[in-house]
């Protein structure tokens, strides 16, 4: 069946194949007949591409993929995908006497945070590529964006802002100097191989500790973002105000985009699962003020905001308890349903912003 871009889908179309949510959950089933409502719901989802039933198609998937420009891209989108690749090319400019474009690096990720009203946490779903990016420069990219906005909503001086995106966008830099071997291995890792992973925090630190223009707390968050606040993290194992503010942000941010991303054979978790986690990691291990207020904001959304749960069912949010952020009431075809007292379902995934 004819594979279109979203662009090019009309009302009335019907779906050939499944439509799966970034996450993997099913959006639209094979057969559905789409309305106007369906197709701002594909568009809010950043679906790329569906198979349809239409008379008179017969373009194939090569045509449908090129009808699907960046130039159709949102502002805050291309932005995200130069920044990635900026963010890509220098990771490769770390050798012996190679030196970060942190400049150019810097006017880019300014160009970026100047869309960061589009941006919002949950939602935002990285545009789909040719060539996709490592995993962890997309991430990078994704925990600059909310490391920010996790600063702004903190409160922190406004001078730290930019610096703080800084922070999130080369907490991994480190990466580059693992042996890719390890890195790449598509199996359990060894002992020896997870204590070298682990020294991307040092690798980081190193490369970037007196970097002109850049403060020494990026250069920290690089070496800190997995220290906790019991002293359970690494490398050094150090607690409490030993960590810099920036690593804690950077901490959550970097949690939070990695338990939402596929990874291996393991599936994307729903985003309000992982704030759940990143709760219950609030208890000693990350800074609660930051993770309360980072949860209580991603997840401030106007009630009629359209909502998946878990088994599927479609729903409104009608009230949010701000003592439990999370788990608000959905209206499902009439009958409320309190996801603080039914803790077998929960959000899967959010149709628009």
């Amino acid at each position: 069946m004819p594979v279109l871009s979203v662009t090019q889908v009309r009302e009335g179309d019907c779906l050939a194949a499944d439509v799966l949510t970034p996450l993997g959950s099913l959006l639209f089933p094979e057969g559905r007949v789409l309305s106007g409502r369906d197709l701002e719901i594909l568009r809010a989802f950043l679906i790329a591409n569906v198979d349809v039933r239409r008379d008179g198609l017969a373009e194939t998937k090569e045509k449908a993929e090129e009808t699907a420009p960046e130039a159709a891209l949102l502002p805050l989108q291309q932005k995200f995908l130069e920044m990635e690749r900026l963010l890509e090319r220098s990771a490769a400019l770390t050798g012996p006497g190679q030196k970060l474009p942190v400049l150019e690096l810097r006017n880019k990720l300014q160009e970026l945070l100047g869309s960061i009203d589009e941006y919002n946490v949950l939602t935002f779903v990285p545009p789909p590529t040719v060539k996709p990016a490592e995993r962890w420069i997309r991430n990078s990219v994704l925990a600059a964006l909310t490391s920010y906005k996790l600063a702004k909503w903190c409160k922190l001086p406004e001078k730290d802002w930019l610096q703080i995106a800084f922070a999130g966008l080369l907490h991994d830099i480190g990466n580059v100097r693992i042996d890719p071997a390890i890195f790449h291995k598509p199996g359990s890792l060894t002992p020896q191989e997870v204590q070298e992973m682990r020294q991307h925090t040092v690798y980081g630190f190193r490369l970037l500790e007196g970097v002109p223009s850049l403060n020494q707390g990026v250069a920290l968050a690089a070496l800190q973002h997995h220290e906790r606040l019991d002293g359970s993290g690494y490398p050094m194992k150090i607690t409490g105000d030993k960590i810099h503010p920036y690593a804690k942000i950077v901490a959550i941010a970097d949690m939070y985009h990695a338990m939402t991303t596929a990874r291996n054979q393991r599936q994307a978790q729903s985003p309000y699962l992982v704030l759940e986690e990143l709760q219950s990691q609030s208890f000693g291990k990350l800074d609660p003020l930051f993770v309360r207020t980072f949860i209580e904001r991603a997840t401030h959304f106007h009630n009629g905001m359209l909502v998946r749960l878990n088994d599927n069912r479609v729903g409104e949010i009608v009230f949010t308890d701000a003592q439990h952020p999370t788990r608000p009431m959905i209206s499902v075809s009439g009958e409320i349903i309190n996801l603080n007292k039914q803790r077998d379902l929960y959000i899967s995934s959010i149709y628009s912003a």
